[in-house]
C-alpha cells in the first residue's frame, strides 16, 4: 500500500502518523523522509567561472577594438624630455640675390609658394644688364667680321696673291676681336646669365635687353619675400635679396638639454617629437654644442627630422624625447596593456573563452613599454589596446555576483 503512494502523499501521511502516534519509532519515520528526498527534484548548481575571467566572443572582441599582441623580449630606452624649437635646415635654405642693379619688374611667387630648381621667379630691369648684352652683341658682330677678313687674307696668302704682312694683320685683328668677345661673354656670366640665355641673345628683341631673369637656386618653398614691385635693388643702400627659399622636407630642431644630461647625449641618438595631432616624428641627434648657456645652464643640441608632408613648421615649439641609453629585457609589454586592478598591476591574457586577469610584477619602463619581471611568459597573447574595457567589465562582474 505504501509503495503505491505518491511522494507528496507519503510525506503528508508520515507527518499525520507522527503526530497521532508519537510512539512509532524514529526508524519508521525516516523511511518516509528517505522516500521524499529520493523523489524530490535535484537543484542544479551552476559551475563557477574562474576568478578574473571576462567572457567574450571573437565578434565582441572585434567590436570593442581590443587588439592583441605577444609578450616578449625587447629593449627599454632611458629618455629625457626637453623643449625643442623647429627651424629650417641651414643647408637647405637659399637666398635669392638680385645680382644686378635695377628695379623689380615682376615677382612671380608669393609667400608659401612651391618653386623648382632654376625656375624663373622674378624679373629685374637693369641698365647694367642691357649694356653688357649690347657689348656682347657688338663684340660678336665684330668677331664675325674680323674672322671673315682673316679667312679671305689667309686664302690669298696661300695662293701667293697677297703679302704676308696683310695676312698677319688680319690674324691679329681676329685675335683681338675674339678676346673682346670672350670678355663680353665673361661679364654676362658674372651677371648670372646662363649659356642658353647668352646663345639666345641674337634673337632677343631689343626691348628685352634690360630684363634679367632671377632663378631659384634650389627647390623648396618661399619662406620670405623681401621686396615689392618697382623697388630698386642691387645698388648701394638698396635691397640685395628678393626671396628666401627653404626646402622643408628636412628640418632641424634646437633642443635645450640640461647640463647634467649633456654628457650622455651623442650624435646619432634617436629623438622623437610629438605634435598636437599626436603624430610622432622620429629623428636623430646631428650636433651636440660644446658650449653651456649660463642663464639656463643647458646645452644646445641639434636634431634633424624628415618632414615630407611639412607638418613640422619652422618656429613651432614641441617637447622632444632623447633616448640616452637602451636596456635589453626578457619580457616587455606595451604600457596600454598594463592595468591596475585592486591596487595591483595586471594584464589580460587571451583564453578560449575571452580574457583572464593575470597579476604581474613590473620592472623598468620607458614611454612605450613596461618590463614584466614575473607573472607572464614570453609568447603569451595579451590585450594590448583598449584593455581598460576588460578592466571595466571585470569591475561590473565583481560588483554584481549574478553576472
Amino acid at each position: 500500500m505504501l509503495r503505491k503512494l505518491t511522494p507528496l502523499v507519503a510525506v503528508a501521511f508520515g507527518v499525520v502518523i507522527a503526530l497521532r502516534f508519537p510512539q512509532i519509532s524514529v526508524t519508521v519515520r525516516s523511511i518516509f523522509s528517505d522516500v521524499a528526498s529520493t523523489h524530490a527534484p535535484e537543484e542544479q548548481v551552476p559551475e563557477a567561472a574562474p576568478d578574473g575571467l571576462v567572457k567574450l566572443t571573437a565578434e565582441q572582441i572585434g567590436a570593442a577594438n581590443i587588439e592583441m599582441g605577444s609578450a616578449g623580449p625587447g629593449t627599454l630606452a632611458r629618455r629625457i624630455t626637453v623643449p625643442a624649437a623647429v627651424r629650417p635646415d641651414p643647408d637647405r635654405v637659399g637666398h635669392v640675390a638680385a645680382k644686378v642693379a635695377g628695379t623689380v619688374a615682376e615677382l612671380r611667387k608669393k609667400l608659401g609658394d612651391r618653386v623648382d630648381l632654376n625656375e624663373v621667379i622674378a624679373i629685374v630691369d637693369s641698365r647694367e644688364v642691357a649694356d653688357a648684352k649690347s657689348a656682347y652683341l657688338a663684340a660678336a658682330v665684330q668677331y664675325d667680321l674680323q674672322n671673315q677678313l682673316f679667312q679671305r687674307e689667309k686664302g690669298l696668302f696661300e695662293k701667293k696673291i697677297t703679302a704676308e704682312q696683310l695676312f698677319l694683320k688680319a690674324k691679329t685683328s681676329r685675335a683681338q676681336a675674339r678676346l673682346a668677345l670672350d670678355l663680353a661673354r665673361q661679364k654676362l656670366a658674372t651677371l648670372d646669365l646662363s649659356d642658353q640665355e647668352i646663345a639666345n641673345l641674337a634673337s632677343q628683341p631689343i626691348a628685352g635687353l634690360q630684363r634679367k631673369e632671377i632663378r631659384a637656386p634650389l627647390a623648396g618653398r618661399i619662406i620670405e619675400r623681401l621686396v615689392n614691385l618697382g623697388q630698386p635693388v642691387g645698388g648701394e643702400g638698396q635691397a640685395k635679396e628678393l626671396y628666401v627659399i627653404s626646402d622643408l622636407s628636412v628640418v632641424e630642431a634646437d633642443l635645450a638639454v640640461p647640463a647634467k644630461y649633456l654628457a650622455a647625449v651623442r650624435e646619432g641618438q634617436p629623438v622623437s617629437l610629438t605634435t598636437a595631432t599626436s603624430r610622432v616624428f622620429e629623428g636623430k641627434v646631428a650636433v651636440v654644442d660644446a658650449m653651456i648657456t649660463q642663464e639656463t645652464r643647458s646645452g644646445r643640441v641639434i636634431a634633424r627630422f624628415e618632414n615630407r608632408d611639412l607638418e613640422l613648421r619652422p618656429g613651432s615649439l614641441f617637447n622632444a624625447r632623447i633616448a640616452l641609453a637602451e636596456t635589453r629585457v626578457k619580457v616587455r609589454v606595451p604600457r596600454t596593456a598594463v592595468q591596475t586592478v585592486g591596487g595591483e598591476p595586471a594584464v589580460f591574457v587571451r583564453t578560449d573563452d575571452g580574457f583572464i586577469k593575470r597579476k604581474v610584477e613590473t620592472g623598468a619602463a620607458d614611454h612605450k613599454f613596461v618590463e614584466i619581471l614575473a607573472g607572464l611568459a614570453p609568447g603569451e597573447q595579451i590585450a594590448t589596446t583598449n584593455a581598460f574595457i576588460l578592466k571595466a567589465e571585470l569591475g561590473k562582474k565583481d560588483f554584481d555576483p549574478g553576472l
